[in-house]
């Protein structure tokens, strides 16, 4: 008769508790591991990438934010400058950075919501992809300008001159499909102009001194860039995009008041970290973030600049309001049929 081997029951109820408790104590060692990560965040310093030249308003904020998010956590926070192609080379950076939280991208409404539609059919994954939303920073107000040398001032006296003189009149932007392309794309169609675009691919700051010596003629610009130039003269101010008039500019009207309501966008600056980064970093930069922005010295250092902070109350609920941006610019790209070249 075959003899059948034979497993003493002590040695079964052996087995039994390894094949269940190992599996357990891994995910608890797993489990511990990540909480002391998340606990001590941040160790080092941490990385704002800035999908902008230096000295527009997404790279002024930044530097303004990094200094007091810096004090919050007690680490050096630096800024990086990863310019081109709208954002989508900063982008492309972001998609292959850690979830840690120690790289965090400073983004706006043309790099984490236009760009989802503009540039569908080239890139290969959508921001929201991967990257997810802490808060947004600020509110900046955009100012309608020309050049002082171009001698306009006023809304009705540039419409005259540019119907007087066809391809008279350049318009510059950060680029295809940014916000600052469309709202003078919307004005185009509004007053019944054609004028010719000249895109600038690292923000505002990049396209500034060519409208001051009138290579380009007129613009949306932030606020913050371009208040200065105004100050000095060597730029004009012939309307704001705010409901109200701004007090830095009293005499300065609405878009609304010169015919043309909704024309022009006020635009938010935010940051937004790699999917998968752990809840509990989030939460620490949420919170940093709101104290850093509260704090009188970055209130003042914004205020100079004619920036509002600004902050979510959640980074679910920010990343609802990113989504809803998302679909209203894809409307607005599809009514203008505007796709990147």
């Amino acid at each position: 008769m075959k003899k059948h081997s034979h497993i003493p029951s002590a040695s079964l109820l052996r087995l039994f508790l390894l094949s269940f408790f190992v599996p357990l104590l891994g995910t608890l060692f797993s489990l511990q591991t990540a909480f002391a990560q998340d606990a001590s965040f941040p160790n080092r310093p941490i990385k704002l990438v800035v999908p902008l030249a230096p000295g527009g308003a997404t790279d002024t904020v930044a530097r303004i934010y990094a200094k007091q998010l810096s004090s919050k956590l007690n680490t050096p926070v630096v800024v990086e400058n990863r310019v081109g192609a709208g954002g989508m080379i900063a982008l492309d950076s972001m998609s292959k950075a850690p979830a840690d939280g120690y790289t965090i991208f400073v983004g706006n409404l043309s790099t984490n919501a236009l760009n989802e539609t503009v540039f569908a059919e080239k890139i290969k994954r959508k921001p929201s992809e991967y990257l997810t939303g802490i808060t947004t920073l600020a509110i900046i107000p955009h100012i309608f300008v020309a050049s002082a040398q171009l001698g306009i001032n006023s809304i009705p006296e540039l419409i005259n001159y540019a119907k007087r003189n066809p391809d008279a009149i350049n318009h510059a932007s950060p680029g295809v499909g940014t916000y600052s392309m469309l709202d003078m794309l919307n004005f185009e169609k509004a007053a019944g102009l054609k004028m010719t675009h000249v895109p600038y691919n690292g923000g505002a700051g990049q396209y500034i001194v060519p409208m001051v010596s009138n290579e380009v003629q007129i613009a949306f610009i932030n606020a913050s860039s371009v208040i200065e130039m105004i100050r000095a003269q060597k730029l004009r101010a012939l309307a704001v995009t705010t409901e109200k008039r701004l007090p830095e500019l009293p005499n300065t009207p609405t878009m609304g008041e010169v015919g043309f309501p909704g024309v022009g966008t006020n635009a938010w600056q935010a940051i937004f970290v790699p999917v998968g980064t752990p809840k509990a970093t989030i939460d620490k930069l949420f919170n940093a973030s709101i104290d850093a922005l509260n704090t009188e010295e970055l209130k003042e250092a914004f205020k100079k600049q004619l920036i509002n902070p600004a902050y979510s109350k959640s980074p679910e609920d920010f990343n609802r309001f990113v989504q809803q941006e998302v679909n209203r610019w894809a409307a607005i790209l599809s009514n203008l049929n505007v796709k990147a070249e």
